[in-house]
Formats: C-alpha cells, structure tokens, sequence
C-alpha cells in the first residue's frame, strides 16, 4: 500500500473516530438532561402535596392559555421536521425558511411562559411564597431555559447555513439539534401532563 493510500486510510479512521466520539457525547448529554429532569419532577411532585404549606398553584392555573403555550412548541417542532426534509433534499432556501419559522414559534413559547411567570407573580405565586412554588418554578423555568438556548442554536444555523451551504457536518448539526429540540417537546408533554392538567384538578 503506497504512503499516500496509508495517509488517506489514516485520515478516514481519524474523521470516523471524531463523528463516533461526537454521538456519543452528544447522547452522554441527553442522558444527563434527563437524569436533570427526572430529579426536578420528583421534587416538584414531593413538595406538591395535599398539606403542603403556602398557597396552591390550582386556583393559578390558566389552562386556555398553557394550551397556547403547548401549541406554540409543538407547531415548532412540526417546522423543524420540514427543516429537515429540506436537508434531505438539499433545498437551501427552503430549509432556512423553515428555520425562521422555528424561531419565531419557539420565541413566541418563550416570551408566553416569561409573560405566565410575571402574571403568577403578580397574583402572589411567586418563587419565594414556598417550597412547593419554588419547585414550579424551577422546572418549568429550567424548560424554558432550555428552549433559549436551542432558540439561540437555530439562530446560529440560519447564520451558518448560508455560508456552509448543506453538506455532511451541516446536516449533522441539524441532525442533533432536532433531536435535542424533539427532547425539549417530550419534556414539555410530560410538564404539561403533570403539572398543569394534574395540578388543575
């Protein structure tokens, strides 16, 4: 085998490593997002007992307006996935677009559960009145601020897509930023469920 097949042959090995170590730090991440979650739902589900002290969130909840919410992250997901299918059939334009839309329905989710936090706080369910309202707070907070930060990596991929155009690195990124977008939407199924519809109860 000549010098040059050995260094391309190398180089391969090398690229294959890299994408091999990139997945699994990728999905490392996911799992500790996971264990992050699963510890802030037990102890919202703890604190929100019967006896609990402090006022409820019962008499707090707008479920019209939660539904919104809802609607809002979901309908974001639904654009991303166009997005993709964008990528798989290299539609630059198209792909951007959607990405756009993304963003504007996940920001429109952001600045409604931002708006719920002010309107609780003005009705006197704020973050200090108990441990039980703490707890909310701090796992439909910590959410959200998830959301923030994929909002601020759909905003780096319409910057990077034009530039880049689609190629294979491009539509990986795309790839683990869809899953870590789908992620935030299974979170929220469950937030919704247990929070709000069982809380409304």
């Amino acid at each position: 085998m000549s010098a040059h097949a050995l260094a391309h042959e190398h180089e391969h090995h090398d690229h294959h490593n890299a994408d091999a170590t990139d997945v699994f730090g990728f999905w490392l991440y996911i799992m500790t997002d996971c264990i992050l979650f699963a510890s802030l739902f037990t102890t919202y589900l703890v604190l929100h007992h019967p006896g609990a002290v402090g006022p409820t969130l019962k008499q707090h909840i707008n479920l019209p307006y939660v539904l919104g919410e809802t609607f809002f992250l979901l309908a974001s997901n639904f654009t991303f996935c166009l997005a993709i299918f964008g990528i798989n059939k290299n539609k630059l334009g198209v792909v951007i677009g959607w990405l756009i839309l993304t963003f504007i329905l996940g920001a429109g989710f952001v600045v409604m559960e931002v708006t719920e936090f002010f309107h609780l706080n003005a009705e006197g369910y704020s973050w200090q009145v108990s441990a039980a309202a703490s707890a909310f707070f701090t796992l439909v907070g910590t959410h959200g601020l998830h959301v923030s930060f994929g909002l601020l990596w759909i905003l780096i991929m319409i910057i990077q897509l034009p530039i880049f155009k689609i190629t294979k690195h491009t539509a990986r990124r795309m790839v683990y930023l869809g899953l870590f977008w789908n992620f935030l939407d299974i979170v929220w199924i469950f937030l919704f469920s247990i929070v709000y519809l069982m809380g409304a109860k």
